[in-house]
């Protein structure tokens, strides 16, 4: 989310309309601010970010969740963040933008990590240095909203890890029929049809 950008009057007329305003909100309980303030940018470069970063996470997330539940984790950090704006930032500077709800699908990925257990843990590693990057750039840029960040990042971790059971596998059990001892197993990809064997 971007803080305390400027702009002519078509941008003075957003501001009013519809970004989140802390002061307008909790003065004069315009709520809806914290939605219409998600759904506004400062620019193409804002949006385009935005978008850029919903479609890689957001496919990924679906594809663990489902289409509801991923709106649910969206929504609900969405949510989060705009709260964290209007109760930790400067009331009256206006803030923009969806990268709130961006971070809460972050914190999904990592609690679909954790819950997946050692194959999930792939998964964090993979992805800790991307956020680490994007928490610096949050605490280092000041037009950026760091308490619209941190709060949809912890929403959307804890939600998920609330909602997301992964299916449990039966584990295989292979004894060798000599000795009668428990041989160790692990598991392999099925095999794609359409790939000759080696």
């Amino acid at each position: 989310m971007l803080t305390g950008f400027g702009g002519g009057a078509g941008m003075e007329r957003v501001l009013r309309e519809g970004a989140l305003i802390p002061v307008l909100v909790l003065q004069d309980g315009q709520w809806w601010r914290i939605i219409s303030g998600a759904f506004l940018h400062g620019g193409l470069l804002h949006i385009g970010v935005n978008m850029l970063s919903l479609w890689f996470l957001g496919r990924f997330i679906e594809s663990a969740l489902g289409p509801w539940r991923m709106l649910l984790v969206y929504m609900v950090s969405l949510i989060a963040s705009g709260l964290g704006v209007v109760y930790f930032s400067d009331p009256q500077i206006a803030t923009v933008g969806a990268s709130g709800a961006i971070f809460g699908l972050f914190g999904a990925l990592f609690a679909i990590g954790f819950k997946l257990g050692k194959p999930g843990m792939e998964l964090v590693r993979a992805n800790i240095g991307i956020l680490a990057l994007n928490l610096i750039i949050t605490f280092t840029v000041p037009a950026i909203s760091w308490q619209a960040h941190v709060a949809g990042l912890l929403a959307g971790f804890a939600l998920t890890y609330a909602i997301f059971f992964p299916r449990r596998r039966v584990a295989p059990v292979v004894v060798d029929a000599q000795t009668g001892r428990e041989l160790e197993t692990e598991y392999e990809s099925p095999v794609d049809p359409q790939r000759p064997l080696p």
